[in-house]
């Protein structure tokens, strides 16, 4: 039995390369809104739920703050969401869409079906593929100890 491991066999990397794939398919996507890849995250992020705080934004998309804080700095630049302190609690910066940001939702309508198509998968085994890859996510973190 061949025990030499390949680059082939890592699943880490399939998943990696196929992070860049993806990468490759929403670029274009991407940049009609002006937006990068983490950017639109938090867009998707905000268009859920609103008025959301940036420690809640990093913690749904697994960034640190100090990542976060100049992603949102040029949205804000943008003109597509807006930051203020919590009247609640001041340490607290709330992250919220202004009407163009919210606006953008509609010119990203066609995403998914295009996504849809370029993986040559049905709905059914994407998504069966995002509830692996999200359980695989959930141990690794639990390993870890996040």
């Amino acid at each position: 039995m061949d025990t030499k491991l390949r680059l082939g066999d890592f699943i880490c990397f399939s998943l990696y390369s196929a992070s860049h794939a993806f990468t490759r398919i929403y670029k274009p996507l991407l940049e009609r809104l002006g937006l990068t890849y983490p950017q639109y995250l938090v867009m998707v992020v905000l268009w859920e739920q609103d008025g959301q705080t940036v420690g809640g934004i990093g913690e749904k998309l697994f960034l640190e703050s100090s990542t976060l804080t100049p992603l949102l700095k040029r949205l804000e630049t943008a003109g597509l969401v807006k930051r203020e302190r919590n009247p609640a609690d001041e340490r607290q910066v709330l992250i919220r869409l202004t009407p163009e940001g919210r606006d953008m939702q509609q010119q990203t309508a066609d995403f998914l079906q295009q996504l849809v198509e370029a993986t040559g998968m049905s709905v059914e085994e994407i998504g069966e593929l995002r509830r692996n890859i999200v359980t695989l996510r959930d141990n690794l973190n639990r390993m870890a100890g996040v």
